[in-house]
């Protein structure tokens, strides 16, 4: 059942449709048509109609056509296995009522005209021998007046015992069959018989094949799958086949994928099917894509049904072998279409045009404004490099990149044809590196203004073929580094690690065999002629000045140094401790050349990535300044380093800090943002308080990811949130230059913890280190080990990791550790540990002064001395903040000290139900009720909020399903099933079942409710 399902997911009004023609028999029969693309799932929504006209006891014959071979397969639309493959043809039907002489058992009539009638299911067992006969004798007859004798054989059958016939695969149909079929139904209607046929949209250019579809009295159009329906979908398939729901985020992955095939199922369920456990990775109950979004396709079988229209059985056609090759070639370079013909022989440019254009108006293949070709449907270009490709790509263009360079020479063959440093970058030891890296290097500066991501990789292709000690690999560095920097590219910059460390493993007497100080010498002039945009960043490039480049790295700072740094800027991003141990002693430093990058270094430690280590003085951090040269780099100055550093200690370090700033360099605002991040060291969120419009990161990267997962659970929004800590996971697991995202998965824990999820908040703790004392991490640990029995030990720890936190200077977030210890030790009547922990809070207020030890205080002294004042000063200014999970706190406590209690725990009851708090906020509310003497507020689930259980209750409603066929597939009782039906009509304002099936059908079920007028509720029909 679930398998049907699957198969027409989304589909229950064409179902209805469909039935509904099934079942008008006698003057009422029409003729339906039902029309969709490849894949939209028109076979299943036929079987699915007849089953439930069957229901009815309604009788449905098939009418096809006599095949001499075996039919070819479907268009795969049905419910077979649910992936295409149904029973050997992809529909789940068989052939598709092209019936072979070895199906006699179920013909009932063959036509001389070629139609066959057959009745699989045996409807006419009781069909008297005389009209059987008279079928047979009309069936017989050739011609026109064959087809007449034939209608009125149907007709009379049809009035001794009414059916219906079905007619699938139209479109397949041979012409002088489906000529017949379209007289049959035009001239010659059999009465009381209603017809549907399926097939796809015929062209306007083949005309005789749409004839059977222009006798139709109306026409169902299938059209792709809704967004919401494509995650019922995934959801389906994934459950039944892993035994957990997907992450929601699955369903937009695999429609992306599918480009132009979007909404059809068998192409979903295609694709899905070729996912196995080693594409996915179970966080918090469900299964998480590991693999690059590139990387989902179609099954073989489906991508040439569903791309080509054939089947995955050579020779292929010349269109078929070129779409192969240009999947080959897209998956590692940019293709133009203009690159396509001047790769090409002349002898053969006729042809390829030929078959392009056919790609391009087949629309396998799409070309942008610029030129730009890519595939539709990026699943099917992955499905196409899973098969050998008959050409030699790699040595086709090495030799055509060989023959431009031996008529112009490699640095102009890089200048006039940058886009070739891919397929230079493909090409491997096919092209000797003195003809390559002269031609990448030169691509790399022509193209870093107008296409920034392929110069970087033209950059990172030349460094990998030169050698460290080649006397342009510190320029190269250098600029690559810039130009990555520049745009977030923490990847790319991370990559340099490798040619980095393999330049600073050279002997200290010089990466080029010069001194030290004539190294020392030549960095400095380089960072004073960066400062002029007209000269060149070296005297190597100097004739190169013009270049944009160049004239971008002016007021960089200059040399190994700042390459260093910004690896380790990169590191951090990706949660990634910078190992500048490492440099030091491979490069020789002892006069601290290299302090920028063990400054980041330091603030990594105290944002919770890598280990601690004394945060960066004045001395330390080294990164050049000179002013106003850092203003165009995202590098933080040395002031704006140890600002963020700051933030994280007590507010006298942050006034020092800041006066090392400009006075308008940072405004009160930005500073409170910045002391916000640093309480959840959200670094990402600091940097950009700080360096304002100069941030520049990567949106995947791990430390955006962490930001905006802090500001969906500050909002309130705890799911999305959660969404983000599993995206930053298995971004973790994936990506070799990901670090431990220690922090991220202490919120996950503090958000589970909370909600009482005890399971999910244990598997998120295991994965956080003990040793690791950052408050947000201490918080969670309180929560998860008090709410699972261990009070005593969890509290003991807790204010271990509050005096570690303290002694560590990291004071930004200890207030809520704070907050937590007092309000369990509330909770449990210790007085003394109460007020300990209330001294420990002002202690802190005094030392850091932040709003939100501000706001702990006040809420502390109100839970602690039942101050309904504080308790509401401090209410009003979490909410101001917009920290929902602390207002949730504020309100149970104004609960206790309010003189109308019931408001207060009315705003708790209410917000903590947008956050999903479970068990231990209910105790709490209980608790409070108890002590006020007041009702627990129920807050009715919002109109239109169906959950996963509810839709399922309705969609099998609107399939007929009574309530113990519900109760079977959901394995409860029949009642459960009353119960749940009559909470449904109260909250919906049906009254019936045929309402409730109606406003699911009609999207209406999703609009206010009206349960509130009893003349349209009650529980009237729910038995």
């Amino acid at each position: 059942m679930r398998q049907r399902q699957e198969a027409v997911q989304g589909r229950d009004r064409a179902v209805r449709a469909v039935a509904d023609t099934f079942r008008a028999t006698g003057d009422g029969a029409r003729v339906l048509m039902v029309t969709a693309g490849a894949g939209m799932g028109k076979t299943a929504v036929l079987e699915e109609a007849r089953r439930a006209a069957a229901r009815d006891g309604a009788a449905v014959l098939r009418l096809g056509w006599e095949s001499e071979a075996e039919a070819e397969g479907g268009d795969g639309d049905g419910d077979g296995d649910g992936d295409g493959s149904g029973d050997g043809c992809g529909d789940g039907l068989g052939d598709e009522y092209g019936y072979t002489r070895d199906s006699a058992d179920a013909i009932v009539a063959v036509a001389a005209c070629g139609l066959v009638l057959a009745d699989p299911d045996a409807c006419l067992r009781g069909l008297p021998a005389a009209l059987r006969a008279r079928l047979g004798t009309a069936a017989r007859e050739g011609g026109v007046s064959g087809l007449a004798a034939f209608s009125d054989a149907l007709a009379a059958v049809a009035g001794r015992l009414p059916f219906a016939l079905v007619v699938d695969g139209v479109e397949r149909m041979p012409r002088h069959i489906a000529d017949a079929l379209s007289l049959l139904l035009r001239i010659f209607r059999p009465h009381g018989v209603p017809v549907v046929m399926a097939g796809r949209p015929q062209p306007a250019a083949d005309p005789g094949r749409g004839r059977p579809a222009a006798a139709a009295d109306q026409v169902l159009e299938l059209l792709p799958l809704r967004p919401s329906d494509v995650a019922a979908l995934v959801d389906m398939r994934i459950t039944r086949r892993f035994g957990r729901p997907p992450e929601p985020a699955l369903a937009d992955t695999v429609s992306r994928a599918l480009g132009s095939l979007a909404g059809r199922p068998r192409a979903v369920l295609s694709v899905l099917s070729t996912l196995d456990e080693k594409d996915l990775l179970e966080l918090d109950g469900r299964m998480c894509l590991t693999g690059a979004e590139n990387h989902l396709r179609l099954t073989t079988e489906d991508a040439f049904l569903l791309g080509f229209g054939r089947p995955p059985a050579p020779p292929y056609p010349e269109t078929l072998k070129a779409a192969i090759v240009t999947a080959h070639v897209l998956d590692h370079a940019e293709v133009h279409v203009d690159d396509v013909f001047r790769m090409m022989p002349s002898a053969g440019a006729r042809a390829l045009e030929q078959t392009l254009h056919r790609l391009l108006t087949d629309r396998i293949l799409t070309a942008d404004p610029q030129g730009r070709l890519s595939f539709a449907v990026p699943a099917l270009a992955a499905a196409l490099r899973n098969l050998p490709v008959q050409r030699d790509v790699q040595g086709n263009s090495a030799r055509y990149v060989a023959q431009l360079t031996d008529e112009i020479g490699a640095e102009a063959t890089g200048r006039r044809y940058p886009r070739l440093a891919d397929r230079v970058a493909a090409s491997g030891s096919r092209l000797a590196d003195a003809l390559a890296v002269p031609l990448l290097l030169a691509a790399a500066r022509e193209e870093a203004r107008t296409n920034w991501p392929r110069s970087a990789r033209a950059y990172a292709a030349a460094l990998d073929r030169l050698a460290p000690h080649d006397p342009r690999t510190p320029d190269v560095l250098h600029e690559a580094s810039g130009l990555s920097l520049r745009h977030g590219d923490h990847e790319g910059l991370l990559a340099l690690g490798k040619p980095l460390l393999a330049l600073l493993d050279l002997p200290h007497t010089g990466r080029t065999g010069r001194t030290r100080d004539a190294e020392d010498a030549e960095d400095a002039e380089n960072a004073e002629n960066a400062e002029n945009a007209e000269n060149a960043e070296n005297a190597e490039n100097a004739e190169n000045a013009e270049n944009a480049e160049n004239a971008e790295n002016a007021g960089r700072p200059a040399g190994l140094p700042s390459v260093a740094a910004a690896w380790a800027w990169a590191a951090l991003h990706e949660h990634r401790a910078p190992r500048t141990d490492i440099i030091r002693p491979r490069s020789g430093d002892t006069a601290g050349r290299f302090s920028a990058a063990a400054g980041l270094a330091a603030l990594g430690g105290r944002y919770g990535i890598g280990p601690l280590t004394p945060h960066p003085t004045a001395a330390a951090c080294g990164i050049p300044d000179p002013d106003p040269g850092h203003r165009r780099t995202p590098l933080p100055s040395p002031a704006e380093l140890r600002l963020v550093a700051a933030a994280v200690g007590s507010h006298a370090e942050l006034s020092h800090a800041r006066q090392n700033l400009a006075p308008d360099a940072i405004d009160d605002h930005d500073l409170d943002g910045l002391r916000g991040a640093a309480a959840y060291a959200d670094l990402a969120g600091a940097l950009a308080a700080v360096l304002g419009d100069r941030y520049v990161a990567a949106p995947e990267g791990i430390a955006v990811q962490y930001q905006g997962m802090v500001r969906d659970y500050l909002s309130g929004n705890w799911d999305a949130a959660l969404t983000a800590a599993r995206r930053i996971e298995v971004h973790s697991r994936t990506h070799a230059t990901a670090g431990v995202p220690h922090l991220p998965r202490a919120l996950a824990v503090e958000i589970h913890a909370t909600r009482g999820d005890t399971a999910y908040a244990r598997a998120w703790l295991d994965l956080v280190p003990d040793t690791l004392t950052h408050p947000l991490a201490a918080r969670a640990r309180l929560a998860l080990r008090y709410w699972t029995g261990h009070a005593e030990e969890a509290l003991e720890g807790a204010w271990h990791d509050a005096r570690q936190a303290r002694k560590d200077g990291q004071l930004a977030g200890l207030e809520r550790l704070l907050l937590r210890i007092l309000t369990l030790t509330a909770q449990r009547d210790q007085p003394r540990l109460v007020q300990q922990a209330l001294e420990e809070l002002a202690t802190l207020h005094e030392e850091a002064a932040t709003p939100m030890t501000h706001e702990a205080l006040l809420l502390g002294q109100g839970i602690a001395h039942r101050d309904a004042d504080t308790a509401l000063t401090a209410h009003r200014l979490v909410a101001g903040r917009g920290d929902l999970h602390l207002s949730v706190i504020s309100s149970l406590c104004l609960t206790h000290t309010a003189d109308d209690p019931r408001p207060w725990l009315a705003e708790a009851v209410h917000n903590a139900r947008g956050l999903g708090l479970g068990q231990p906020f209910r105790a709490a509310v209980t608790r409070a009720a108890r002590r006020r003497d007041i009702p627990v507020p129920r807050l009715r689930q919002a109109d239109g909020e169906l959950s996963g259980l509810d839709v399922t209750v309705v969609r099998m409603v609107s399939d007929g399903a009574t309530n113990r066929q519900i109760a079977t597939e959901l394995a409860c009782s029949h009642k459960t099933v009353e119960q749940r039906l009559t909470r449904l009509f109260q909250r919906t304002g049906c009254r019936f079942r045929a309402e409730l099936a109606a406003a699911w059908l009609n999207g209406t079920l999703t609009r206010s409710s009206t349960a509130d007028d009893p003349a349209r509720s009650g529980p009237a029909d729910a038995r």
